[in-house]
C-alpha cells in the first residue's frame, strides 16, 4: 500500500503517519524533508509557498513514491493538481486526509516546538485547501481527539475498503 498522509501543517500528518507506517510495516517518509532549503527559508519567514516553489518538492516526492513498494508519507497535497502531481508516476496511490476545526490545528501548532512552519501560514493553507473528490482513492479521518492509535485503526479500517 502506498498512502499520503494529508492536510494542513499541524494536522497531525507526521505522527498519524509513523504509526501508520509501523502498523502496515512499511518505511514512513516525512514530506517535509524534501523541501528544497530555500522553501524552508521562505516557509520560516512566514511566506507562504507559490505553485511554482512547491513544484520541484512535489517532483521529487513523486519520483520517491514511484520507486517503492510500500510507503507512507507525509505532504499537505492541499491541492488536486498537487495530489495529481504525486499520482503522475504511482497509479495505485491512496490519499489519507486529516482534518480537524482550525481552533484545534492552531492550538497544535501553537505548542509545536522545533519547526520551521510558524502558526501564521495555517490561514495561507486552509484559504488554498481543496479536499478530495470521490474520484481520487481518498478517504476522511477526523483527528479531533488527542487518540492517534484509534485515529490510525479507523484510518486504516477506511484504506483498505478503497
Amino acid at each position: 500500500m502506498k498512502v499520503v498522509v494529508m492536510g494542513v501543517c499541524g494536522v497531525g500528518k507526521s505522527a498519524v503517519g509513523e504509526r501508520l507506517a509501523k502498523v502496515l510495516g512499511c518505511p514512513f517518509l516525512e514530506g517535509d524533508t524534501f523541501h528544497p532549503k530555500e522553501n524552508i527559508v521562505k516557509m520560516s519567514r512566514g511566506e507562504p509557498l507559490t505553485d511554482a516553489d512547491r513544484a520541484p518538492w512535489l517532483t521529487a516526492l513523486a519520483e520517491e513514491l514511484a520507486i517503492r513498494e510500500s510507503v507512507v508519507v507525509s505532504c499537505s497535497a492541499l491541492k488536486r493538481k498537487y495530489r495529481n502531481e504525486l499520482k503522475k508516476h504511482t497509479l495505485d496511490l491512496n490519499f489519507l486526509y486529516l482534518e480537524a476545526p482550525r481552533e484545534i490545528i492552531a492550538e497544535r501548532l501553537a505548542a509545536r516546538e522545533r519547526h520551521y512552519m510558524p502558526p501564521v501560514l495555517l490561514d495561507s493553507q486552509l484559504a488554498i485547501l481543496e479536499p478530495p473528490d470521490p474520484d481520487e482513492s481518498a478517504v476522511i479521518q477526523s483527528v479531533t481527539s488527542e487518540d492517534l492509535d484509534g485515529i490510525t485503526r479507523a484510518a486504516l479500517t477506511k484504506l483498505r475498503a478503497l
